[in-house]
């Protein structure tokens, strides 16, 4: 039976550098997974992925971090005005097929991506949250730790826990 682990990620556009590196150690744990798709908006949008380069510092790092966990990248179309900004990233060669962009999804201004995962389905694990059993001042605490970048406040964005 193979497992195929699947994550979601946002990377906000003017995340710093830290928050960068701790995505890269928690990429780096969840990549050694037999079977990885990571799917979402990585706002690197001076990636021409074509050429496999960028200009700014950041985003030749993500390109080094995918690179040295042997990561591809799958999505060939922009998603958003023009720019390739939603990624589907596998470490797996034909884990991922039929990649659709286009259409919208509610009022999102990025183009709807939809792929199949392919793989034998041997087991399936089905779990319902109670949410009402969950720890949200723990869940703020934590939040609250998390590095906060001073140029989204300016663009009137708080910090976890200032609601």
């Amino acid at each position: 039976m193979r497992d195929t682990v699947l994550g979601a990620y946002y990377r906000p556009p003017y995340q710093d550098g830290e928050a960068d590196e701790a995505f890269y150690r928690q990429l780096k744990v969840v990549s050694q997974s037999q079977a990885f798709v990571l799917m979402g908006d990585f706002n690197h949008p001076d990636i021409p992925w074509e050429g496999y380069t960028a200009r700014h510092l950041q985003s030749r790092k993500f390109l080094q971090c995918t690179d040295d966990k042997f990561l591809t990248q799958v999505v060939e179309e922009p998603t958003r005005r023009g720019v390739l900004l939603d990624l589907v990233l596998t470490n797996k060669e034909g884990l991922v097929e039929d990649i659709k962009v286009g259409g919208s999804l509610g009022c999102s201004d990025h183009d709807k991506t939809e792929f199949r995962i392919v793989g034998s389905m041997c087991k399936t694990t089905s779990r319902t949250l109670d949410f009402r059993r969950a720890n949200f001042d723990l869940f703020k605490k934590l939040l609250g730790e998390i590095p906060w970048d001073r140029a989204l406040e300016g663009r009137g964005l708080k910090r976890a826990g200032q609601y």
